[in-house]
């Protein structure tokens, strides 16, 4: 009698699974490397993998229907005449018009100024329709310089000088010719229709006190009215809030690997930077350690989705939070309602990401007219207002459980880690145990 084996179940590998199968395939038979946008696709440690512990004997719930929860907050009141007053502590990240759709920018202003807070210019200038439609507008100043003046600098509510962002950090952004209209030409003072791609760093400063000259520099511009925002990506946090702080700056904005873009190299998204998590605590330390925390203020931008991740970020010690990629998920980008639209551009709703193409079948991320026509900006404002209400009234709740009258009473001691790495980047006990790794040597 003969015995053969049983057949096996292929085994693919792990190193090697489809996808990287298809990056090899993809960068064999085109020579370039893949740009896409968005932020770190890949799992890393996040705010899931932290728990609020609730009140019961020890700790004294607060009542949702009777009792406030404050959500208030002000930034930039360290040395600006007039610090930005918002009912809540969740901004708009900075997105160009260019990257986004003049009704898509539009969109932003209005659902921000609905729900009491403010929004972010981006690269590429400001737009009549986002300043005309947002009540507090942050003006971004860039490496590139691509639509500044200091007109717009005095009509702004805040200048933020981004010298990282978290899906690049050290790297520049691209907006592809496709994009690149008469209208964003003429902003940008750019050929239409020519690849652009934005410098990794300033060109009139090499380090920290020559970042100190150009804080003074904007603060005399607009007669030290306006607060002075620096952000940096999610790399050295430590040490870059310490030298922005030391620089002048009013508020400093730090921007984790989850942070999306709206173009660069996907080996830079997934391998450059560090996760949103591990970037806060070491961020509060600096401000702590130079007694500053609660001074100048903390935003911290990078994956950010619900009630929950803001109420862990105040938890940990953040003043604010900021969101993009959500954002324009509230505006109607990765719209299921479009998905025939997105099989032909060979993807699927939730997964669409080549936004520099100027394709995008929801408007949002496209200079095309009639894809534009997409966009309603009252209606798209209005569900963004809906969104941003959503998350203050989840993170209230999550405050009230834990018997807190404000969101920025949230502490650590709130705070248990599911994971031992979640425990270590946020300095906080692992469930069950008392035990925060790294700390006291352990």
């Amino acid at each position: 009698m003969t015995y053969r084996n049983p057949p096996t179940t292929p085994r693919k590998s792990a190193t090697f699974d489809d996808y990287t199968l298809s990056e090899i395939r993809r960068a064999a038979a085109t020579g370039i490397y893949d740009i896409r946008g968005g932020g770190a696709k890949r799992k890393l440690p996040h705010f899931d993998d932290l728990l609020f512990l609730g009140a019961s004997i020890s700790r004294y719930p607060l009542e949702g229907y009777r009792e406030r929860c404050d959500t208030s907050v002000v930034l930039g009141s360290r040395h600006a005449k007039k610090p930005i007053e918002l009912k809540i502590p969740i901004t708009i990240a900075g997105m160009s018009f260019g990257s986004l759709s003049g009704p898509a920018k539009e969109a932003l202003g209005r659902g921000t100024t609905l729900a009491g807070t403010s929004t972010t210019t981006g690269d590429g200038g400001m737009t009549e329709e986002e300043r005309g439609h947002s009540k507090q507008l942050v003006y971004q100043y860039l490496p590139s310089r691509y639509g500044m003046n200091p007109r717009d600098l005095r009509r702004a509510d805040a200048i933020e000088v981004v010298v990282g962002q978290g899906a690049k950090p050290g790297g520049g952004g691209m907006l592809l010719g496709q994009k690149i209209s008469d209208r964003v030409a003429e902003m940008r003072t750019l050929p239409k229709g020519i690849d652009q791609r934005s410098a990794s760093r300033h060109p009139d400063w090499t380090g920290p006190d020559d970042l100190e000259i150009k804080i003074l520099e904007l603060r005399e511009i607009t007669d030290w009215e306006k607060p002075i925002y620096v952000k940096v990506g999610g790399a050295r946090p430590y040490y870059d809030t310490a030298l922005a702080v030391k620089a002048g700056a009013d508020v400093v904005v730090v921007d984790g690997m989850q942070g999306g873009t709206a173009a660069t190299q996907e080996v830079f998204i997934e391998n450059v930077g560090q996760p949103t998590l591990a970037c806060i605590r070491p961020a509060v330390q600096a401000l702590q350690d130079l007694g500053m925390h609660r001074k100048v203020q903390l935003i911290v931008s990078g994956g950010i989705r619900n009630g929950a991740d803001v109420a862990k970020a105040l938890a940990l010690g953040v003043d604010a939070v900021s969101i993009g990629t959500a954002a324009l998920v509230a505006l109607g980008d990765n719209d299921p309602h479009w998905e025939a639209e997105y099989n032909e551009l060979g993807t699927t709703a939730g997964a669409y990401d080549d936004w520099h193409e100027g394709r995008d079948p929801a408007g949002i991320t496209t200079q095309d007219p009639e894809l534009m026509k997409r966009v309603d900006p009252i209606a798209a404002g209005r569900r963004l207002a809906n969104y941003l209400k959503v998350m203050t009234l989840e993170a209230q709740t999550i405050a009230r459980a834990c018997g807190k009258n404000s969101l920025h009473n949230l502490e650590p001691e709130d705070l248990v880690a599911l994971t031992i790495e979640a425990a270590a980047m946020a300095g906080v006990p692992l469930a069950g145990t008392n035990w925060i790794p790294g700390k006291n040597g352990f």
